[in-house]
């Protein structure tokens, strides 16, 4: 083999790798994983999500990027894999007895002014992949406007003293929380 070919293939497989790393780092860059935790009396609640971004796009609303989901009005309420809730204690989410262990949240869109958080018993599936009769139940969530455009999703829990819980999730425009009861 001649040294300038030789030497062009190697550069032509450096620049690939170089270019499907990059992609891969991007790829992974576009929903970072996230968690959200909070220990309310010696046991530990935590949301585990993948966090996407606006970017410029259209994500609730006519013609939203979320609608395009197969599971469209049920939201995985992240990107990827389904939104994973894990819980040490039997909770009390909203209304909704949640027995201690693993489950996956969604949101329910069908009216955007007020969102129903879905606590489903499959957990570990694709986030497109929602099984309704896997639910364990639905809770309306308060909703409000924030200040300002929430470009990334977030997930928070915050210890509201006396075993209660506040789940908070937004993005864009919304605002949402649902109250939770440590048993």
């Amino acid at each position: 083999m001649p040294p300038t070919f030789r030497h062009s293939l190697l550069l032509c497989t450096a620049v690939t790798a170089l270019v499907l790393l990059g992609a891969r780092g991007v790829s992974a860059q576009d929903s970072p994983a996230a968690t959200a935790s909070v220990t309310v009396n010696g046991k530990t609640i935590s949301i585990k999500y993948s966090a996407p971004s606006v970017r410029g796009r259209v994500i609730f609303g006519p013609g939203n990027l979320v609608s395009k989901d197969p599971t469209y009005p049920v939201w995985r309420a992240g990107a990827d894999a389904a939104t994973l809730l894990q819980t040490d204690a039997d909770l009390m989410i909203g209304n909704l007895a949640v027995p201690k262990g693993t489950y996956s949240l969604y949101v329910n869109l069908k009216n955007m002014e007020a969102w129903e958080l879905i606590v489903n018993k499959q957990a570990g599936q694709w986030g497109l992949t929602y099984d309704q009769s896997r639910d364990l139940g639905r809770v309306p969530m308060a909703m409000s406007k924030p200040p300002a455009l929430v470009e990334t999703l977030k997930y928070a829990l915050t210890d509201q003293g006396g075993g209660k819980v506040e789940l908070l999730l937004e993005w864009v425009y919304r605002h949402t929380t649902v109250p939770i009861t440590v048993k």
